[in-house]
């Protein structure tokens, strides 16, 4: 039984009592062309909304540089199509497992307050961004039927007033949707994170009632709703998998449901974190000040709806759930997507290595007397390739590089010297002067949750000998969104000998249909198909293929281009289906 008043705990819709039963489902993980088949599932298991996320750093790549601001409106216009209300979380943070928690790497002034300086980038995304929300509102005919303000806020921080900004900022850009806070169930994150006058939902796996009755102590009246109801959970490289059990899943949306809430299950459907978007968590308990942890690039979540669009155990268990609160039968789901029909192997027959690369598509060279973040040269995604020399002559000494972030690989005088990372910082061998020193630097992803949101990545503490800092250094970066083209590259004929570098071949598929990219042997980089950037592989696992969706695929010759950082021993990258 529950301990609410069911019909006291709904939202209203034109004065009417609306209880929903939403699924996260982000667009820009999906591709365009499978957004039909994935919200036709939705419907499927029950679901009568869908919810999403806006990632301003995907949008606005460089300041005022705008890319596919309208793919939202595209979004909210194929859900309206499927029969489902959309719930939009603008931010301008999103946490989201995406790099940076959504914020450009370029954005100025103290995120997340009333700084004035991070404000105006925020009113600019906003002026951009909000026309296609409140152009889809319900009460315009659209499918959305509430705004968040932020994310999680009360995780974060306690400027009230920067709350209230953004509240006002989006009614005055247009919104007229009820608003909404989400913020764990726990004093300290509800009376940080909330706006009077806005209400206010929660986010939990488990513990329905408990955390609604912690709600209940602050908000006494309106509706309730478990705004994330984490029945998954992701991934981090190195780590194991995460899986949580169907049944015991299922249990606790049951909970939820006969307190008379609305929830919205994150994930519904995960997708992918293409293009190297995936972010990163600090571990070390509560604070999340540990061990960087880096999310890997299938954003599957362990969902209902698994990163291929199949029904899993949980969606029929969900499903199952939902059906004692639905009017009616629900929906049949929709055949899968066809699979690749054969599994073939790309052939790879030219390779540039990285120094060439980088004079082709990196950015200018700059030199100063300290390492430069990837902040300073406009890297977000990317490599940065440092060089310092060491004077001499000198006996041998530790090379150590301060504050590295994620990891480097090392060259003394053109031979591999080792690779360091945030653990450990100091090569193995000492280095002797005279000698030149170059270190590729590699973001793993930036932080999406925490205090240490929107830290530098890059070398930011300098380079040491012994216990003297090296000066003069020169930095080159090179962003991935740059290698989208690459006919500049100065490729040669491949020779089988598998070093750091730009791959590129061809795949011949009969048919075409998802698959998964398997790299046997092949160390930690990046994939392209047919110019689609599929993310980030690592040998490192836990994930061992990358997904492909379909439409990127065609019959026939498929182009495949590898970006490999530390040498592969050149065995052939696989297609294989789902």
């Amino acid at each position: 039984m529950s301990d609410f008043t069911v019909g006291d705990t709904d939202f209203l819709l034109d004065g009417r009592p609306v209880r929903l039963l939403s699924g996260a489902l982000h667009y820009f993980r999906v591709h365009e062309a499978q957004w039909g088949h994935r919200l036709a599932m939705l419907r499927a298991m029950g679901l009568n909304c869908v919810e999403t996320y806006a990632p301003w750093n995907l949008h606005e790549p460089r300041p005022g540089e705008f890319r596919d601001v309208a793919a939202l409106g595209r979004f909210l216009d194929a859900a309206r199509q499927a029969g489902l209300w959309a719930i939009v979380r603008p931010g301008p943070y999103i946490c989201a497992e995406w790099e940076n928690g959504g914020l450009p790497h370029w954005v100025p002034g103290h995120a997340r307050t009333r700084d004035e300086r991070f404000l105006r980038p925020v009113r600019d995304w906003f002026r951009q961004l909000l026309p296609g929300v409140v152009s889809r509102q319900v009460d315009r005919g659209g499918p959305v039927i509430m705004v968040q303000v932020e994310n999680e806020y009360g995780s974060y921080g306690s400027d009230a007033r920067y709350l209230r900004w953004l509240a006002e900022l989006l009614r005055e850009e247009g919104v007229t949707v009820p608003l909404f806070t989400s913020d764990g169930p726990e004093d300290h994150m509800l009376t940080g994170g909330s706006v009077p006058g806005v209400p206010a939902t929660v986010n939990f796996g488990s513990h329905a009632r408990e955390a609604f009755r912690t709600l209940r102590r602050h908000r006494p009246e309106g509706p309730l709703m478990c705004m994330e109801f984490w029945c998954g959970w992701f991934d981090h490289w190195g780590a194991e998998h995460v899986v949580r059990d169907p049944e015991d899943a299922a249990a606790a949306l049951r909970e939820i449901l006969e307190c008379g809430a609305s929830v919205n299950l994150y994930m519904a459907h995960g997708g992918t974190s293409f293009a190297g978007w995936s972010g990163a968590n600090r571990g070390g308990g509560e604070l999340h000040d540990g061990p960087l942890e880096p999310d890997v690039t299938s954003y599957d979540y362990d969902a209902p709806i698994d990163e291929a669009g199949r029904p899993t155990a949980k969606f029929w268990a969900f499903r199952e759930a939902f059906a004692e609160y639905a009017q009616g039968p629900l929906p049949e789901p929709p055949p899968p997507p066809a699979p690749l029909s054969a599994p073939a192997e790309a052939r790879l027959t030219a390779w540039a290595p990285l120094d060439a690369v980088l004079e082709a598509r990196g950015g200018a060279e700059v030199s100063g007397p300290v390492p430069p973040t990837f902040e300073e040269l406009d890297v977000d995604r990317g490599v940065v390739r440092y060089e310092v020399t060491v004077p001499g002559p000198r006996q041998p000494y530790p090379l150590i590089v301060r504050g590295l972030r994620d990891i480097a690989v090392v060259y003394v005088d053109g031979e591999r010297a080792g690779v360091l990372t945030e653990e450990d910082e100091r090569l193995k061998e000492p280095v002797a002067g005279h000698a030149r020193v170059e270190l590729w630097v590699e973001s793993l992803g930036r932080v999406n949750y925490g205090p240490r949101c929107g830290e530098a990545k890059g070398i930011t503490g300098g380079i040491l000998h012994e216990r003297q800092y090296l000066h003069d250094v020169r930095a080159r970066g090179l962003r991935l969104d740059d290698l989208d083209d690459v006919s500049d590259v100065p490729f040669r004929e491949f020779d089988g000998a598998g070093a750091p570098g730009l791959y590129r071949g061809a795949v011949t598929l009969r048919g075409a249909g998802d698959a998964l990219l398997e790299l046997p042997g092949w160390t930690r980089g990046f994939v392209w198909v047919n110019g689609f950037s599929l993310g980030r592989y690592w040998s490192a696992g836990p994930q061992r293929a990358l997904f492909v969706p379909g439409p990127v695929l065609h019959e026939g010759e498929n182009e495949v281009r590898v970006l490999e950082f530390a040498g592969a021993p050149g065995q052939a990258p696989t297609l294989t289906g789902v």
